[in-house]
C-alpha cells in the first residue's frame, strides 16, 4: 500500500482546506459538518507542545496560540483545534 503525505491525504478531502504553518504534527484527522466543506482538526495540546519546542514557555505558547492561532479567522476553510476529554479527572 502506497502510504502518501499529510498534505495530500487533506487535499484528497478538500483541496481548498487550510494548514496552520508548522503545526502539521498537530493535524488529528478531518471534520466535516453539514453541507460544509470538510477542515483540518489539529490537536491543542500538541500545538502548544510544538510552540513550546520552538523554544516559548508554556505560558508564551498558550497566549501565541490564543492570539494568533485560535483568534485567525481565515474563512470557510479553517482549521478546527481540539481540546481532548480527559478521562482521568
Amino acid at each position: 500500500m502506497n502510504k502518501i503525505g499529510i498534505r495530500d491525504w487533506i487535499t484528497q478531502h478538500n483541496d481548498r482546506a487550510l494548514l496552520c504553518d508548522g503545526l502539521e504534527d498537530a493535524i488529528i484527522g478531518i471534520a466535516e459538518r453539514g453541507n460544509e466543506d470538510p477542515v483540518v482538526v489539529y490537536d491543542r495540546d500538541r500545538c502548544i507542545e510544538l510552540f513550546q519546542y520552538q523554544g516559548m514557555t508554556e505560558e508564551e505558547a498558550e497566549e501565541y496560540f490564543e492570539f494568533n492561532v485560535i483568534g485567525s479567522w481565515m474563512g470557510p476553510g479553517t482549521p478546527i483545534f481540539l481540546t481532548r476529554y480527559d478521562t482521568s479527572e
